[in-house]
């Protein structure tokens, strides 16, 4: 009888597995990779419970809304490669509820130290301190603005000109490294260059010290508000100078659009040019800031680099991918290794592209 009962609720699980469980995840082929969302669970339970705004049932909705979303397969293509994103935005704005008392030192002499040692002074000062309303406005450009559409631009470039499936791999690569930048910044926080100007070198730092816009409050006298003022002042995240994130995140966008578009190269390194003069301008990171967000930046791409779906340089647009692979999987620069664990399930790419043109058909 206890056998005939265990055989029973065995051909029941079976059964019940294989109707409610997705195909591509209940024949998925699990790898040591896939722990990035046993991470992610675990992260995301501790900011549920540490989160006190919004309320509990509001906190709830959300959960829902993403269980739902990574449960059926067409949402889930959007919200798996964007659950680190997601992870690392509740992260950020979820450091407001961790008390100062159970957090680190704050290190406000470390970051100008090793600016001296490394590059013979304070290039953030130098840079600094002559300011006009020309090199406001320069700096604003792309501190202000692009550094904040640029991700969605990025985006839609990379959905367009590039190969299926590279969109999925930018998407936790920027995710990824901005989620193990902030963590970074909790566990060893640094004062930007602005508080050696506003409190000293002598003053110690504390988490009930409010943030600070730095050369952004001249943008706000420029335009008669106090958006950057009210915005650096209610950060969850004052003492997160290292690393640079507004650097991080500009190069790994430079890296992704320069495989895609190797002519932009130049363009993009510019860029990057830019957006570090600005950082040090409006005295928000030190050089050494920027050159750890960079190498940030630089590892994460290079974990993406064997997962990246193959260029070429004659296709126009995805669409030519589609045209030419006829639904078949794009090879990446890893020809041995197409488990694709950057685009878990399995096939993740294969299956965009059987869409694609069944649309296309359509």
């Amino acid at each position: 009888m206890t056998i005939f009962f265990m055989e029973l609720n065995k051909s029941f699980w079976l059964r019940f597995t294989k109707r409610y469980i997705p195909p591509d995840l209940y024949y998925h082929s699990w790898t040591i990779y896939d722990f990035q969302y046993v991470f992610l669970l675990i992260l995301g339970i501790f900011l549920f419970n540490i989160i006190e705004f919004p309320v509990f049932f509001l906190k709830f909705l959300i959960v829902c809304i993403f269980a739902i979303g990574l449960y059926l397969p067409v949402p889930r293509k959007f919200f798996l490669p964007f659950l680190p994103i997601a992870s690392w935005l509740v992260l950020f704005y979820s450091c407001r509820f961790i008390p100062g008392s159970n957090r680190p030192h704050i290190y406000v002499s470390v970051l100008p130290a090793l600016e001296n040692i490394l590059y013979g002074d304070n290039l953030s000062a130098i840079i600094a301190k002559h300011t006009n309303v020309v090199k406001d406005v320069l700096a604003w450009l792309p501190y202000g603005v692009t550094h904040f559409t640029l991700p969605f631009l990025t985006s839609v470039g990379l959905w367009w000109y590039g190969p299926p499936g590279i969109l999925a791999i930018f998407s936790r690569s920027f995710g990824y490294m901005n989620l193990v930048g902030v963590l970074t910044q909790l566990v060893f926080p640094c004062s930007p260059p602005w508080y050696e100007y506003t409190y000293g070198m002598n003053t110690p730092a504390e988490y009930t010290m409010p943030g600070n816009p730095g050369g952004l409050a001249r943008i706000d006298e420029l335009f008669g508000s106090n958006t950057y003022t009210n915005t650096f002042n209610g950060s969850p995240m004052v003492f997160g100078a290292f690393p640079s994130l507004h650097s991080g995140c500009a190069i790994i966008q430079a890296l992704f659009i320069s495989y895609i578009i190797p002519k932009s190269r130049l363009f993009c390194f510019a860029y990057v040019m830019w957006i570090w003069w600005a950082c040090m301008y409006f005295t928000h990171h030190y050089m050494v800031d920027l050159v750890g967000g960079g190498i940030y930046a630089v590892v994460a791409f290079w974990f993406a680099w064997d997962y990246l779906p193959f260029v070429n340089e004659h296709y126009k647009n995805r669409w030519d991918y589609i045209k030419e692979k006829n639904g078949f999987l794009l090879p990446t620069n890893n020809y041995i290794n197409n488990n694709l664990s950057f685009n878990s399930p399995k096939f993740d790419n294969n299956d965009e592209l059987e869409i694609e043109i069944a649309t296309a058909i359509s």
